[in-house]
Parts: structure tokens; sequence; C-alpha cells
């Protein structure tokens, strides 16, 4: 039971530092744009603060998609994909993907 518990904790104690990360990652795209909005106002007529939200937005865009969708290619999707695959070597039930395995069925 103490092994089980301590994985658990692990576990967590992971997606706490991921989600920790991600929201300090946001804080500084909030501040640092709006230091840059700043200076664009009082600065140029050209809003080319834009670009750099946009370059930046972009990377916490994907930053979030890796802390909140972390099923899509995380971890997870990798066991799974191990266990599918062995289960289809062994016989044990149909892939979702019989492609990867078409060469050998020939």
């Amino acid at each position: 039971m103490g092994m089980i518990m301590d994985e658990r904790y692990k576990r967590a104690r992971k997606r706490v530092k991921q989600l920790k990360e991600f929201y300090s990652h946001l804080g500084s795209y909030v501040l640092v744009m709006a230091f840059l909005s700043v200076i664009n106002l009082a600065t140029s007529d050209y809003p080319w603060v834009i670009w750099p939200a946009m370059g930046w937005g972009l990377g916490l865009a994907f930053h979030a998609a890796s802390v909140f969708l972390p099923s899509f290619f995380g971890e997870d999707w990798e066991e799974r994909k191990i266990q599918e695959l062995m289960a289809k070597e062994s016989g044990d039930r149909k892939a979702k993907n019989d492609y990867f395995y078409e060469e050998e069925e020939s």
C-alpha cells in the first residue's frame, strides 16, 4: 500500500510542478505584453506589439496543450500504445492501428 501511495504522490507532485510552471509562464506573458503594449502606445502608431504577442502566445498555447491535454501524446498515450501493441503481438485483442503490423502479416 505504501508503494501505491508513493507513486500517487510522485504523480501529483509532478502535476503540480507542471501547473506551477505553466501559470508562471502565463504570468510572465501577461506582464511583458502589458509592458510592451505601453511602449508601443507611447512610441508608435503601428501596433507592432501584436507580433511578439502572437509569437509568444503560440508558444504559450503549446505549453497549455502539453499541460492540460497531456493524453494527446503524453506519457499516458505512450503507455497505452505500448500495451496495445504488446496485446496485438500476443494475439490478445485486435489493435486499433493495424498498419503498424501490415508488413508482418504478408
